[in-house]
């Protein structure tokens, strides 16, 4: 509406006034209307030709989207275990910071598991000290069978000596005795010293791997007994949540509630212009946006990213071919804007309805490059018909809670 009228300024008007003050034409005398189409036929013409025109470059090289919103993400309430619930920590709508317990689920099982782990640890260490005793008493037997090995080599040797001098004193069955005592002895103690071996053995080696077990255990059974209670993992406030104690929650059936962050959808806001706008849209080119949440009020923003895909060519292996004709509306260029000026849009809340428009600046090209008077000219209406967007803009906000609240009854 804003173009025609200013297009009909340039173009009707100078044809009536021509009509009018030249020809002296009247206006219910000549000019009537039913002969208002022949009579002012130039300047109806040009305005439509012109008001078409300046219409399709505005929208080209000024790019407008009704669907601007900030997304946010939420987070699902989830436990890893499922069970009954046995505490609840927080209210519906509550905020709660990074690590904070939520609910708690019934930890029967995880604890008698803990106390087992406890348990075992116990039997290992109690191991250990039976390994102690059990070495200082190998020790014992092995200073007593050298000792008796030594008394057994002294006896042999005494009589072997009696022997070889010819005394009458010493027998040979005697001899034989001590010999076979002597070996007999040396078998005690490589006997007494496998048995130390084996309680070094005992004590360096297979206690510490049973006790290493336990403890992996015990960090197992501590670790499911901690899926008992769910955390929160980021900050954020508690929405949708109605949990009481005795109900059932479940990883795949039954979440408990959702978790809003704090940081999410703050200060970035996504905004689908049509395809047109694919090769106008750049990172860095300033834009305005307008909110429900906040009426009245423009925003300046900057284009800081554009999808470098179009969600409507998305496809999913599936047991069916996809037919192109399918895509019954063109997908959307999604662009990414934040706020130019920082805190400018810090009390519009995320996921509001907003308006959002982008202006091509053509100041670059015009101050540094050497271009032609048409070309000159044509950049020159383009940047300043921008104006006319801005204005539009301006007004479907001014007008948007009347056709919010009194037009539509919403």
């Amino acid at each position: 509406m804003l173009e025609t009228m200013m297009c009909a300024l340039i173009t009707v008007l100078p044809d009536y006034l021509f009509r009018r003050y030249v020809q002296g034409k009247r206006i219910g005398h000549e000019i009537t209307l039913f002969t208002m189409w022949y009579e002012l036929r130039w300047g109806l013409t040009t305005c439509a030709i012109l008001a078409l025109t300046v219409i399709t470059t505005l929208f080209y090289f000024h790019p407008a989207s009704k669907t601007a919103a900030s997304y946010f993400r939420t987070v699902t309430i989830l436990p890893q275990l499922g069970g009954r619930v046995s505490e609840v920590y927080v209210r519906n709508n509550e905020l709660v910071t990074a690590g904070q317990p939520i609910f708690r689920i019934e930890d029967f099982t995880q604890t008698a598991q803990v106390e087992s782990a406890h348990a075992q640890i116990a039997q290992v260490q109690a191991s250990l000290k039976v390994a102690e005793t059990d070495l200082a008493e190998a020790d014992a037997g092995i200073a007593g069978a050298r000792a008796a090995l030594a008394q057994s080599l002294e006896d042999l040797e005494r009589n072997t000596t009696l022997r070889d001098e010819g005394s009458s004193a010493v027998r040979l069955a005697e001899i034989d005795r001590l010999e076979n005592l002597v070996a007999e002895r040396k078998a005690q103690v490589v006997a007494s010293e496998s048995k130390r071996a084996a309680v070094v053995q005992q004590i360096e080696e297979l206690i510490p791997a049973q006790l290493a077990s336990a403890n992996a255990q015990l960090d197992a059974a501590l670790t499911e007994l901690d899926k008992t209670v769910i955390n929160a993992g980021v900050t954020g406030r508690i929405e949708q949540f109605g949990l009481q104690v005795g109900d059932y929650v479940s990883p795949l059936l039954r979440p408990a509630g959702i978790l809003v962050p704090s940081s999410s959808g703050h200060n970035r806001f996504q905004a689908a212009f049509n395809q047109l706008s694919a090769q106008v849209i750049k990172p860095g080119m300033i834009g305005e946006l307008g909110c429900m949440t906040k009426p009245f009020t423009v925003i300046p923003m900057v284009v800081v990213e554009v999808q470098d895909v179009i969600p409507s060519g998305q496809i999913r292996p599936s047991d069916e071919l996809r037919d192109v004709q399918a895509n019954k509306v063109p997908g959307s260029i999604l662009v990414y804007m934040e706020p130019l000026y920082e805190s400018m849009a810090e009390d519009i809340p995320p996921g509001s309805n907003c308006l959002a428009n982008v202006y091509t600046d053509n100041h670059e090209r015009l101050e540094h490059e050497d271009l032609g008077f048409w070309e000159s000219a044509f950049l020159h209406v383009v940047d300043t018909i921008g104006v006319v967007h801005a204005a539009g803009l301006r007004l479907r906000l001014i007008l948007m809670p009347v056709n919010t609240l009194v037009l539509t009854g919403h």
